[in-house]
């Protein structure tokens, strides 16, 4: 059984939405909500929903890269969450991101030693002398080659660039890494080869790593569990095939049902989540979802959904989630007959 390498404890994530003339806040953007969450040693989680749900945000806090309005974060069994500056900088080089927008986070004017340099400088097991060598490893290791490491970021295509920042991660030799939309940026075919990159690192040096994205028909290739996120809340996590198959939550299977058919027979078009997204300044009262949910009842804009157990790392906050599983079953089962 593998042992959880990030623990999530109501993690809140709260930006000033408004302020007193002495700077106090009045109101807030409530980016991420009682996310409570385990990640585990080896696997990979995808964490996936509309944009602007806050799935950014929550990979930005787990990193600590922005502040904690409240909550816990353990990582590796240390508690991160109240640990600034000095204390936290051990911690750094084992916990890394790769971003959305290749481009935008290589220094144009540094050619690709120094950016890997700039990394392997926090790997204490390395002196200066091994830089060169090392970043030639990392080179190969994302399928680029030696004479590369002297060129600069702008002679590169995105999915190089791409590849180049994930070097850059792997130079501090993390334990975990969160992948930021690290493949929307890119050509549906580069998507592929980079999905198939991370896969096998992950198998190589046996990392840990979460995968943001607003695309659910990756996850089942890219991820072993998958988070799906609304309005700054987790409301269903489940393995990546059950979640296909069989999703729990509403707002899961709208998702499911807007990504395409790759079936030029199929008659099924695609379905359109109705409503306005939540506002994350004025969130609904009770569940989240439920002024968009087609299956709402009254109790679901009175009460919060408490979370019900699906399987042994699965789960799901919705107030009807096994009577609308069963009738969604048969749904189902009517179109394709």
């Amino acid at each position: 059984m593998n042992e959880s390498l990030m623990t999530l404890s109501k993690v809140n994530t709260w930006f000033a939405n408004e302020k007193t003339i002495t700077g106090k806040p009045v109101s807030w953007i409530k980016a991420v909500n009682d996310v409570t969450l385990n990640i585990y040693k080896g696997e990979s989680l995808g964490l996936v929903g509309e944009s602007g749900c806050g799935k950014s945000t929550l990979g930005r806090t787990i990193l600590r890269l922005v502040p904690l309005h409240s909550g816990g974060i353990r990582f590796m069994g240390d508690d991160i969450a109240s640990l600034y500056g000095k204390k936290l900088r051990p911690f750094r080089s084992k916990m890394q991101m790769v971003f959305q927008d290749p481009k935008a986070s290589l220094n144009p004017k540094m050619n690709i030693f120094k950016i890997l340099s700039e990394a392997l400088y926090l790997n204490t097991v390395l002196g200066k002398k091994d830089f060169l060598e090392q970043g030639v490893k990392l080179l190969n290791l994302v399928d680029l080659r030696p004479e590369h490491i002297f060129r600069y970021p702008h002679e590169f295509s995105g999915g190089q660039q791409q590849r180049i920042s994930i070097a850059r991660a792997l130079a501090t030799d993390p334990d975990f890494i969160v992948f930021d939309e690290a493949t929307s940026a890119l050509d549906v075919s580069v998507q592929a080869q980079v999905i198939n990159l991370i896969h096998e690192l992950r198998r190589q040096l046996k990392l840990t790593y979460l995968f943001i994205s607003h695309d659910l028909s990756i996850m089942a290739h890219a991820c072993d569990r998958v988070a799906v996120m609304y309005a700054g809340q987790i409301v269903e996590v489940q393995k990546a095939q059950s979640l296909f198959s069989a999703p729990r939550h509403p707002y899961t299977r709208a998702l499911k049902d807007a990504v395409p058919v790759a079936d030029p027979s199929s008659k099924k078009g695609l379905s359109i989540l109705k409503g306005e997204v939540a506002k994350l300044s004025d969130l609904p009262s009770g569940c989240y979802f439920h002024p968009r949910c087609e299956f709402k009842q009254d109790i679901c804009s009175k009460e919060p959904p408490d979370v019900y157990k699906t399987g042994k790392r699965s789960w799901v906050r919705c107030h009807f989630q096994e009577a609308l599983w069963e009738q969604r079953e048969l749904m189902d089962t009517k179109e394709s007959a």
